[in-house]
């Protein structure tokens, strides 16, 4: 994933310390129930869309934009299917940030998928019951957005 430029200019003054940074997943399924999934330049591995919303940015807007500038598919977004604050990722380069994500589940209307930027190998529609190998993080958000049930998240520890 490129570095958006807000990133930048933060990490300028920051140096390598955590960074606690909004990113959203769109889950996104077409008519005929499959799922829009993008083969990542960065692991070689299948994935679902997402990505950084940048400041002031909207979730939803946020998905809608990723979603086209990755794969070509124009979508809208249906629900907010689950939030989880994620584990830290040290980068190779030894920035470390912490993600917020709230995942969506959209609904293609329009484009054709494709690669449509350099953060991906390949793109595709894919049935749910043949699926690529995909990480936990992933089959998690694809399978609450199958269901009808309220948004996820984890609880708090009580009191």
């Amino acid at each position: 994933m490129a570095t958006p430029d807000f990133i930048r200019t933060i990490r300028a003054d920051a140096g390598r310390q955590l960074l606690w940074l909004p990113g959203v997943t769109a889950i996104v399924f077409d008519d005929e129930g499959r799922i829009l999934l993008g083969r990542r330049v960065d692991t070689g591995k299948w994935a679902v869309i997402g990505g950084m919303a940048e400041p002031g940015e909207q979730p939803a807007a946020c998905a809608v934009r990723e979603v086209h500038e990755e794969t070509g598919v124009r979508c809208v977004v249906e629900r907010v299917v689950l939030v989880q604050a994620l584990e830290p990722i040290t980068y190779p380069n030894g920035d470390i940030c912490q993600f917020m994500d709230i995942t969506l589940r959209c609904r293609a209307v329009g484009g054709e998928a494709r690669v449509n930027d350099d953060e991906s190998l390949e793109v595709g529609w894919f049935a749910l019951d043949a699926l690529p190998p995909l990480d936990e993080h992933a089959m998690l958000r694809i399978k609450q957005s199958t269901q009808d049930g309220p948004t996820w998240f984890e609880t708090g520890p009580t009191a």
